[in-house]
């Protein structure tokens, strides 16, 4: 192999290499990252100026297959790092999943989420796949590795404001049945609705929840080791159940309606903070009992916006979500609609907090003092199940109860506690059809992804591609005007 002539230095390269090392300084610097991180500026220089390593020795090969491949995999390996610092630090793309937020952001409203807006959180599980957030497409293999694990921090941070809509990791996501069927379910949940059904098949019918609240917790621990273990010795249908780390939990998107000090009521729908009702957003969604005269015409969904999966459910069970916009619409067709009422739900046992009876349901909730950074609390067997989760969760404690009914943190006994980090309290727009912090609580600042700015695209997958398929009204709106 003939060696190649050593290319010559000139200005532009020198201009280039100040330029990239120059921000790539200030790079690092704006990140707080450690001592070496700063090692990949010699490397910089070295790629520009004094290449002493064959940063392209590839280009050399006589083999022009290699030669192509190299170029190639060159490429790959040069995007997925560019995507990944991105990723973490600037922007991402995100879909709307589900219709937690109908009418506000829709099923298939794909999203600019900003990383910035509340201060890029650093990566927690730094080796990872970008663009995969915990499963590789192909194959189902997990698309991280756990160790190592950093700890939690945040560049130039900004809280979350009033009824902004963010991006977060799912809390209750540390767990997770690893089957394709139960991967989005609520692990918890799971362990306790199971658990309920084995205590009511072994002993005829479940128990009064009208005890005292040590006997409710002692009651509630039982139901959950009874659906854990059911789940861990059915692998053939559950799969194993794994756990992840905090910023490898499904991405959820809800609007924060409760911010960290906060005491929050949900009293006829409406969410009150510290005694003052918070606007609604402007789409809010609600379920209403509807009788039709018969079936809808086509226009007339159309007009209202009535999804095809609402519209299936308002034909089988009588109950459609519907925003005051829509409610008025159908009202005003007294040939379509016979009559239309609110529905009330009345489920309470699937409530937040799981493991202790509070008798709420998502219409009247609370109230519950949501944690703030700093703030202590008094702790007793009533309001333990509340702050649990964030005592030995999300902030890394021991917790249990003894036989005498006295807490122990860490191995001492604790009548308060003093919360590490600010937590907050996110719903869905799409009010009775959406899991949301009433099922599975709050949400800590170190699992806040982002907020999203800006609808790129938005898809209705109930229509064809030209016949109403593509929400052009939707494209390049910015979610800050979604009020």
């Amino acid at each position: 192999m003939k060696k190649k002539e050593e290319k010559k230095l000139t200005w532009k390269d020198w201009v280039q290499c100040i330029v990239y090392c120059g921000l790539l300084i200030l790079f690092l610097l704006w990140i707080k990252a450690p001592w070496w991180g700063y090692l990949s500026v010699p490397l910089l220089f070295d790629a520009y100026i004094t290449r002493k390593i064959k940063w392209g020795w590839w280009k050399e090969l006589e083999n022009p297959v290699t030669r192509t491949i190299m170029s190639w995999v060159d490429a790959i390996v040069f995007a997925l790092v560019a995507v990944y610092f991105v990723n973490i630090y600037f922007f991402q793309n995100y879909t709307i999943p589900s219709s937690s937020l109908e009418k506000s952001l829709l099923v298939g409203d794909y999203l600019y989420v900003s990383k910035t807006a509340y201060g890029p959180r650093a990566p927690m599980t730094p080796l990872s796949m970008p663009l995969c957030q915990h499963t590789l497409p192909i194959g189902g293999i997990q698309s991280y590795i756990s160790w190592p694990q950093w700890k939690y921090k945040r560049v130039s941070p900004n809280p979350v404001q009033l009824n902004d809509i963010v991006v977060f990791n799912y809390p209750a996501g540390d767990s997770v049945a690893l089957s394709p069927r139960y991967q989005a379910a609520d692990y918890y949940m799971l362990c306790y609705v199971y658990g309920k059904q084995i205590y009511q098949q072994n002993f005829g019918s479940l128990p009064s929840d009208s005890g005292d609240a040590h006997s409710l917790r002692k009651l509630y621990d039982q139901y959950y080791a009874m659906g854990s273990n059911y789940i861990k010795d059915n692998p053939q249908e559950f799969g194993l159940v794994g756990w992840r780390p905090v910023d490898r939990r499904e991405n959820y998107v809800k609007r924060c309606v409760g911010l960290p000090g906060q005491t929050l009521q949900i009293k006829d729908r409406i969410i009150y903070l510290d005694g003052v009702a918070n606007k609604e957003p402007d789409n809010v969604q609600y379920n209403y009992q509807v009788s039709l005269s018969g079936r809808l015409p086509d226009d007339f969904i159309r007009e209202i916006d009535l999804s095809f999966s609402d519209l299936r459910d308002l034909y089988q069970t009588g109950i459609c979500p519907l925003t005051q916009k829509m409610k008025e619409a159908m009202e005003a067709r007294p040939d379509l609609v016979d009559s239309l009422k609110i529905n009330k739900p009345t489920e309470t046992d699937v409530i937040y907090p799981l493991n202790g009876h509070k008798g709420w349901t998502v219409d009247n909730y609370g109230p519950i003092w949501i944690p703030a950074k700093g703030a202590s609390i008094t702790l007793n067997l009533d309001n333990l199940p509340v702050y649990e989760r964030c005592i030995r969760v999300y902030e890394g404690n021991t917790l249990e109860v003894t036989e005498q009914g006295d807490i122990l943190i860490n191995g001492e006994k604790a009548n308060s506690y003093t919360f590490k980090m600010d937590y907050y309290w996110m719903q869905g727009d799409n009010r009775h059809n959406s899991a949301d912090s009433r099922f599975w609580g709050f949400v800590p600042e170190d699992h806040i992804v982002g907020k999203p700015v800006m609808i790129w695209m938005s898809r209705n997958k109930d229509y064809s591609l030209f016949d109403g398929g593509i929400r052009w009204n939707r494209l390049f709106r910015w979610v800050k005007n979604i009020k």
